[in-house]
């Protein structure tokens, strides 16, 4: 993982995620948490027919308020909002050990006075099985503000945060490298 320092190349899979939800029929799951590793470990022992892929960090992961079993289930769900109902300025969506540091950025906005929604982003392809309408509750078409967080390769995010958010990852080898 590119969060765990100088591991070399091998350790920095930038594409793998991709590569991984590319494949038809596969379940790619990217917890955040010890919630969300059940929750994906329990779908992919019941979901007999359909294999599942759990990419995992190495990298010590606190416990994040608002993840659960169940919110793994649709593949996206909301851990935090503060819109009290109303379109919120800006929606960060997470994945994995990034969805900390999406959860860090949205005090930071809060603090600035902006409303935010935080998402975690475990399963696309469970998340794509969702009703519209559940969709449209997580991720308001209204809301054009989207920030995606990954650690990886943003090949695929633009069908998530939509043609004026933004996508943060990694796009070339070489990032946990020292510097010359």
């Amino acid at each position: 993982s590119i969060g765990l320092g100088e591991d070399g190349p091998t350790h920095q899979p930038i594409e793998h995620i991709a590569s991984f939800r590319a494949m038809p029929n596969t379940l790619m799951f990217r917890p955040a948490d010890g919630n969300e590793t059940a929750g994906a470990y329990k779908i992919a022992v019941t979901k007999r027919k359909t294999p599942s892929i759990l990419a995992l960090s190495r990298q010590k992961l606190p416990h994040l308020p608002g993840t659960s079993i169940e919110g793994v289930e649709k593949g996206g769900y909301t851990i935090s909002d503060d819109s009290a109902g109303n379109k919120p300025d800006v929606i960060l969506i997470g994945t994995g050990s990034e969805l900390e540091i999406a959860a860090q950025a949205a005090e930071v906005l809060r603090k600035e006075g902006k409303t935010v929604r935080v998402v975690s982003f475990v399963c696309w392809e469970l998340f794509d099985e969702q009703s519209d309408e559940y969709k449209e509750s997580v991720l308001p078409s209204a809301v054009s503000a989207r920030v995606s967080i990954e650690a990886a390769s943003t090949f695929g995010w633009g069908k998530i945060v939509g043609g004026k958010g933004k996508s943060i990852g990694i796009n070339s080898f070489g990032a946990s490298a020292p510097a010359p």
